[in-house]
């Protein structure tokens, strides 16, 4: 699976939240900035022909589906983010989090407790 850039991602965020529809509906979904319609227009043809989404044509109009489900997409980017950025250490991602004071020890206990109960 490729690595999408900044604009794709954006544009499968709205996709994902929307479901499926068609580019009017991924721009009511999508996050500020809204791009002009024919900017994510040319992003959603791209992200079909990245085998990101398929599309069916009703009338005039296409409405596309995601083939990728956001939590693949999540997993693998993860995961390529961790071995890129932090030696394949899940542990070591963690405490780049602590050390930059971006989690607590509330939510460092949270996700102990998670992992204990195997969720």
């Amino acid at each position: 699976m490729e690595k999408l850039t900044q604009q794709e991602e954006s544009a499968m965020q709205a996709v994902w939240k929307a479901g499926k529809g068609f580019v009017k509906d991924f721009l009511e979904e999508h996050a500020d900035p809204v791009p002009p319609y024919t900017t994510l227009a040319s992003t959603i043809k791209n992200l079909e022909k990245k085998g990101f989404l398929q599309s069916r044509k009703i009338g005039n109009v296409y409405e596309y589906t995601p083939v990728i489900a956001e939590a693949d997409y999540k997993q693998k980017f993860m995961n390529g983010f961790v071995k890129n950025y932090f030696e394949n250490s899940y542990k070591e991602l963690v405490t780049f989090f602590a050390k930059e004071k971006k989690i607590s020890p509330d939510e460092l206990k949270e996700i102990i407790n998670m992992i204990e109960k195997g969720k």
